[in-house]
């Protein structure tokens, strides 16, 4: 099809998601068209530095010619198999077994999905199916975090705390409830430690105002991802799973963007010795060439649900479910990660990363920087000393994002001023200092506009920041 069909074909039949409809039809697609490393080019032939890895997701980088081969043998030899009826193939256990291996301790059984809103959503059904197994058929309720996200399936979606996954969807649940999200920048607490105990004293506070008897599990993203990328203080993750053995209820961690040594280690929960529950995982699983994911399920979980009743089937699956050629892709990058030593660059890049970030806190946009191993946040304000955001009738992310694509980079632009990065993992000190300079050159076109000066506060003088 010629580029003027693509985008009207686009535009008359392909429905995208977390868009405006109307502005897309309006708008038109951005037809992304090949990949090599960390770079995009767009059917125009338009060179992008990706510093997003596609969706959280493409963590080794594209074009890994290791990653296609594994595919297609395995296409090639067994392209479908089911996981019903006690059927299986041999990546998907072998996959299982790894995954096993190198998760916290208490996770020893693995259920794969699609992708992170169906390993969500199939926690939350392990969940309902363990206490009525169980006799506690009262635990119900379910606790997260505001600005939280775990996907968009007709149940997790309740549990994302973002306004479009609620309005008009008849969500949150009235078994789904929220507390304050750890978010250092806007909390006011004098210190780390106060904000961690006001935490575990919102747990324990809707725990005590809905009954014990009547939770079932607080869900957490040991990193908010699609939120803002909220970093919590060192200790929080470890806090709040105390915190929910104390009262008794399951402690699930999502781990679908900070798996896969997005923030350090293979897995966030690593760092400080967590042992959830439940982990959702996709995303990195895969690093975005096939779909999957999976829920990691600990032992006490997997025998309450095989004793409810010994004799009958657990209903919950997916045609797709341990998918032969996604389980073989998987199993390729995870000896990426440590054998090709996509873990220990990954490790060995992000104080460069944190670096670059930091630095730009001297542009008169930006009121802070948050990182945590190559997953990181920009947020801007219009004024330091207040905090004040900017005005949305600005639509200063709309232009950010135009003035990035622009400049051949490409990140996450969030509504309410926050600017999201999560470089590949394969990232080179050279590709830093390229993404930090295209950056840089970004909030100085925006910062060029008239109408955003004035909305700044204050003197809009400044020096230069350095990016090295």
């Amino acid at each position: 099809m010629s580029i003027p069909s693509l985008i009207e074909a686009d535009r008359r039949h392909l429905i995208h998601p977390v868009v405006s409809y109307r502005a897309h039809e309006a708008r038109g697609v951005t037809v992304l068209d090949s990949a090599q490393g960390v770079f995009l080019r767009d059917i125009h032939g338009k060179e992008l530095l990706d510093a997003f890895s596609g969706l959280w997701c493409v963590n080794t980088g594209y074009g890994h010619q290791s990653i296609v081969e594994a595919a297609t043998k395995q296409m090639e030899r067994l392209p479908y198999a089911t996981a019903y009826f006690h059927f299986g193939s041999e990546p998907a256990i072998e996959l299982a077994a790894k995954l096993v291996e190198l998760s916290p301790a208490s996770l020893e059984h693995v259920y794969f999905t699609l992708g992170g809103s169906d390993a969500v959503d199939s926690a939350l059904r392990f969940i309902t199916h363990y206490y009525n197994a169980t006799g506690r058929p009262s635990k119900k309720h379910i606790i997260a975090l505001q600005r939280g996200y775990h996907g968009s399936s007709s149940i997790g979606a309740g549990l994302t705390a973002l306004p479009a996954f609620h309005r008009n969807f008849d969500l949150p649940l009235p078994t789904q409830h929220h507390i304050p999200s750890p978010y250092a920048y806007r909390s006011g607490f004098a210190d780390d430690a106060a904000l961690i105990a006001a935490s575990v004293a919102a747990l324990q506070e809707k725990v005590a105002a809905l009954g014990a008897e009547n939770v079932a599990a607080f869900f957490c993203e040991p990193i908010q991802g699609s939120g803002g990328v909220i970093v919590p203080p060192f200790g929080w993750l470890k806090a709040m799973r105390d915190a929910c053995r104390a009262l008794d209820i399951l402690f699930v961690a999502d781990e679908v963007i900070t798996g896969f040594g997005r923030t350090g280690p293979l897995f966030a929960c690593e760092a400080e010795g967590v042992e959830p529950d439940l982990m959702t995982i996709a995303k990195g699983l895969t690093a975005g060439y096939a779909p999957m994911g999976a829920v990691l399920m600990s032992d006490a979980l997997y025998q309450g649900i095989a004793d409810g009743d010994m004799a009958a089937v657990i209903g919950h699956g997916h045609t797709y479910s341990a998918h032969p050629v996604s389980a073989a892709i998987g199993l390729e990058v995870l000896r990426l990660y440590g054998e090709g030593a996509l873990l220990a660059n990954g490790m060995a890049r992000a104080p460069r990363f944190a670096r670059g970030l930091d630095a730009l806190l001297a542009h008169p946009l930006v009121g802070d920087s948050r990182h945590r191993g190559l997953l990181g946040a920009l947020e801007l304000v219009s004024d330091k000393e207040t905090k004040q955001g900017f005005d949305a009738s600005l639509q200063l992310p709309d232009r950010i994002a135009t003035a990035a694509y622009d400049n051949g980079l490409v990140f996450r632009a969030f509504g309410d001023n926050i600017l999201g990065f999560a470089p590949a993992l394969c990232y080179t000190e050279s590709e830093f200092d390229l993404l930090f300079e295209r950056l840089e050159k970004t909030l100085d076109d925006v910062l060029a506009q008239a109408d955003v000066r004035a909305a700044l506060k204050g003197s809009v003088e400044f020096k230069r920041t350095a990016t090295a």
